[in-house]
């Protein structure tokens, strides 16, 4: 009978907003959208300018649409600006990169990077405004602190960091992912509980006049995609 109850229950809805195009203003937003996110760049080089935080909130507002599995919406941004955190920050991340560099990463993985010129030196941890760290909550608790699990929360995050990448580089701004393994330093920095699990660390700021950039080179779209039936 439970089951029966759950298979009739009817969510709450209210009407869709959606606006239909035409066709040719559908592929210009596409195009000019796509042309806008092909200058994105990871940026290491950055001015100390702040950043107006309203800026920074209509993102984080973007990057919570995201979709997630059973709209649990599992994810915590926390904003540094602060100089002191971000030091800290910067200190914890480069003892974990140094010994990432020097004893942790495979070969393959360090000729992998070779190319980019990265090393476990971080400066702009602390030069950059400010610093996202996305933390990955496994699980929530309701109003009555009851325990209740999310789910599909790492695929869910990283929907919602690519939305927020997108939106900041959308801003205007420039941005930098960084990943030290591990990360569980930033719990402790951003007293964060032990239930979250920090995904990504978002550098973003303005670029330095004169930043250089990796001469790399993007994936054309027939080595990233494929259809049915084919497109030949």
């Amino acid at each position: 009978m439970a089951i029966e109850d759950s298979q009739d229950h009817k969510p709450d809805t209210i009407k869709l907003e959606f606006e239909v195009l035409p066709e040719a203003e559908m592929l210009k937003r596409a195009t000019d959208f796509q042309s806008r996110m092909q200058k994105r760049r990871t940026v290491r080089d950055y001015k100390e300018s702040a950043v107006p935080e309203e800026i920074i909130h209509q993102c984080l507002l973007t990057a919570g649409s995201a979709p997630s599995g059973a709209n649990r919406q599992p994810w915590h941004f926390a904003v540094v600006s602060d100089p002191d955190i971000k030091k800290q920050i910067r200190h914890a991340a480069e003892k974990e990169e140094v010994e990432f560099y020097n004893s942790r990463a495979p070969q393959d993985w360090l000729d992998a990077l070779a190319p980019l010129g990265t090393d476990s030196k971080k400066p702009f941890l602390e030069r950059a405004p400010n610093l996202i760290v996305v933390f990955a909550q496994k699980f929530e608790r309701d109003s009555n602190g009851v325990k209740k699990k999310n789910y599909y929360v790492t695929e869910s995050v990283g929907i919602a960091c690519g939305l927020l990448i997108s939106a900041l580089h959308n801003a205007g701004l420039a941005t930098l992912t960084h990943t030290p393994s591990p990360m569980k330093f930033l719990n402790k920095i951003l007293k964060r509980p032990e239930t979250e699990k920090p995904l990504m660390l978002i550098v973003v700021g303005y670029p330095e006049d004169g930043a250089r950039i990796p001469d790399i080179r993007r994936k054309p779209l027939v080595e990233i995609a494929s259809f049915f039936p084919s497109q030949n």
